[in-house]
């Protein structure tokens, strides 16, 4: 599925970003701002099947959403960004894209949910409650975090208004029983957490990433959705990986 995509600035380093679950490309606004002013870019946003502007699906799983993103972006990119599920995406179409540099924010490579003997068939079999209950536990470890800015709750609501949320426990499903592989990175490759990171990819994975050749950061103070909570500080967490000669098409 070709997807719908949006272009910001008209330098020669070519970057795109790439969204997590229920949210779009629009979501990027204040990251996508910082770059385009600090000059030397053309940022593209996409919006995966089903969110924003692209088309809905009967197919939701994350090889489908990886195919799409690349038939949608050229490959030889210099840098390519996903957070969350948009991560999960990135890594499964990586190899394919290969991008000078691929950025993972919050990636869902683990998510620490059953999958196997009894724990797992009922969790399953439940998941409509338990991934609610799994949701409101995260929503309550965030209490005490500043509220979204007037602007981005409005583009949050509406790309939430957009969402097919028919796929949510698919997707959820898929990410769990097919975690992404403990390997060294296909293309040069960093990882930033925040502090909620534990739920999306355990501490434990974390350090087998480093030992491969991943470059991990961690962006403490702040939640799953970083760069809408403070995106200046997303900013300069990985402004080395936003300059620099860009990649010869």
């Amino acid at each position: 599925m070709r997807l719908a995509t949006a272009t910001h600035g008209d330098g020669p380093r070519r970057i795109a970003l790439v969204h997590g679950l229920s949210a779009d490309g629009a979501l990027w606004r204040g990251f996508t701002e910082r770059v385009v002013a600090a000059g030397g870019a053309t940022v593209t946003t996409v919006d995966l099947r089903g969110h924003g502007a692209s088309d809905r699906s009967d197919v939701y799983t994350v090889d489908a959403f990886a195919d799409d993103l690349v038939e949608t972006l050229p490959a030889g990119l210099d840098l390519v960004v996903g957070h969350s599920l948009g991560g999960t995406v990135l890594e499964r179409a990586v190899a394919r894209l290969s991008p000078a540099h691929a950025l993972y924010l919050d990636p869902g490579f683990h998510l620490p949910l059953p999958t196997a003997g009894l724990k797992g068939r009922l969790f399953w079999a439940a998941a409509p409650v338990t991934l609610t209950v799994a949701a409101l536990a995260q929503k309550r470890r965030s209490r005490g975090r500043a509220p979204l800015g007037a602007a981005d709750a409005l583009l949050r609501d509406a790309a939430r208004h957009r969402f097919d949320r028919r796929m949510t426990i698919g997707v959820f499903r898929d990410i769990a029983h097919h975690p992404a592989p403990v390997a060294a990175p296909a293309v040069p490759s960093t990882v930033v957490l925040s502090d909620d990171s534990a739920a999306v990819l355990p501490d434990a994975t974390v350090g087998q990433l480093v030992g491969l050749g991943w470059d991990v950061r961690r962006l403490p103070g702040v939640g799953h959705d970083f760069w809408l909570e403070d995106a200046d500080r997303t900013h300069a967490a990985v402004a080395d990986l936003l300059v620099g000669d860009p990649v010869q098409p």
